[in-house]
């Protein structure tokens, strides 16, 4: 897993106006739970971005005032005029305690139904995960050998070692379907079989 470390400051004051001064600074307002206590704090606005502009799971290392968490950004809200990012709730990680977080989906291989033409949908593309922090997977990886046009790949196809997938194991993650083209070129080779047949 990759990891990044942030400095933090604890807040004293959680109002509206010290909120828009922390932004104005460059700081975001944030809490840390999950553990003994809710913690209030602010963090810098540069120091986030690697945790949030990415598809990957980061660990973030908290050091608030000299007090260290491991943590996961648990939820992020923006701006809906600017897409600033306005709060960040991080939620506190202990070694012996489950966590579900959004792990991201990769496609590896090549599917024959593609190469044939097929279109290829993927309808997700995260998976919720239950596990303990060490044992959460970077990506889940699904295998795209076995896709023939027509064909799907579910959620219940999933195997993880030391982690449980909470989505609805009926749920299509990717599948080949037929494309207009590929759709019009059987029709077109069905026409000209029986045209052969006179």
């Amino acid at each position: 897993m990759k990891s990044i470390a942030i400095s933090g400051s604890a807040r004293q004051n959680v109002g509206k106006r010290d909120a828009k001064e922390l932004r104005y600074e460059g700081n975001i307002p944030a809490v840390l739970y999950g553990g003994k206590e809710q913690t209030h704090l602010s963090v810098s606005a540069a120091d986030l971005k690697p945790a949030l502009y990415t598809a990957d799971v980061v660990f973030v290392e908290l050091d608030i005032d000299g007090k260290k968490a491991r943590a996961i950004v648990q939820e992020a809200q923006f701006h809906p005029l600017t897409d600033v990012v306005t709060h960040v709730d991080f939620l506190e990680l202990s070694d012996d305690k489950e966590v579900s977080v959004n792990i991201p989906i990769k496609l590896t291989g090549t599917s024959p139904g593609v190469k044939m033409g097929g279109k290829l949908v993927q309808k997700l593309r995260k998976l919720r995960v239950k596990a303990l922090p060490n044992n959460l997977p970077q990506v889940i990886e699904v295998p795209m050998e076995s896709l023939e046009v027509g064909k799907s790949y579910r959620v219940g196809q999933v195997t993880l070692e030391n982690a449980k997938v909470l989505n609805n194991a009926d749920d299509t993650i990717v599948s080949v379907i037929m494309s207009r083209a590929l759709r019009q070129a059987e029709q077109e080779a069905a026409k000209a079989a029986k045209g052969g047949k006179k």
